[in-house]
């Protein structure tokens, strides 16, 4: 059964990729715990309004069970929503895979990617969070904020060596070595 469901709640991202051009996963970025914090709070608050319910008078007390059912069952949802959405960085490109019923896919070419803007809120900050910001070549992208990303800076690193090794940015030796001629 487990193996069955693993099937429905994975992206399986690997499928995407280029290998036939050599492409590899350089890094598969799932959202933070931060990202699914408030459906748990919900229904941890659903769960509460549902037991509460039972020492209510059995002729109302079904309303309040339907709303904790409703509040769980949308918290659950989101859950799974965060769980699929996944953002990878290959030595080719970023790509974003996302969605539940229908997924959804958004790529960008390294040599796209003109800025890449790192924003952690305070929260953030303390809990090893943040969210990026994608500027590129292209006028409309379909890749722009990725949120609830952990390790923000290491992730970033990781993009900008990735765009380095790939020759997409002339180098500081270069700009050194133009200065001495």
């Amino acid at each position: 059964m487990f193996g069955s469901l693993s099937r429905v709640i994975d992206p399986h991202v690997e499928q995407y990729l280029l290998a036939a051009e050599g492409e590899r996963i350089v890094d598969e970025v799932r959202r933070h715990w931060a990202a699914v914090a408030l459906p748990v709070l919900r229904i941890v608050g659903a769960v509460v309004i549902f037991f509460a319910s039972l020492f209510l008078d059995v002729r109302i007390a079904w309303l309040p069970m339907v709303l904790a059912l409703g509040i769980v069952l949308q918290g659950a949802w989101r859950i799974v929503e965060q769980h699929m959405d996944r953002f990878v960085i290959t030595n080719m490109r970023v790509f974003r895979v996302h969605g539940i019923l229908a997924q959804h896919r958004a790529t960008m070419p390294m040599s796209r990617i003109l800025d890449i803007t790192v924003e952690k809120p305070f929260l953030g900050r303390v809990c090893g969070y943040g969210h990026f910001v994608f500027e590129s070549a292209a006028q409309d992208q379909g890749l722009r904020d990725i949120r609830y990303v952990g390790r923000p800076d290491e992730r970033d690193a990781t993009i900008q060596t990735v765009i380095q090794r790939a020759g997409l940015r002339a180098s500081i030796r270069s700009f050194v070595d133009d200065g001495q001629s």
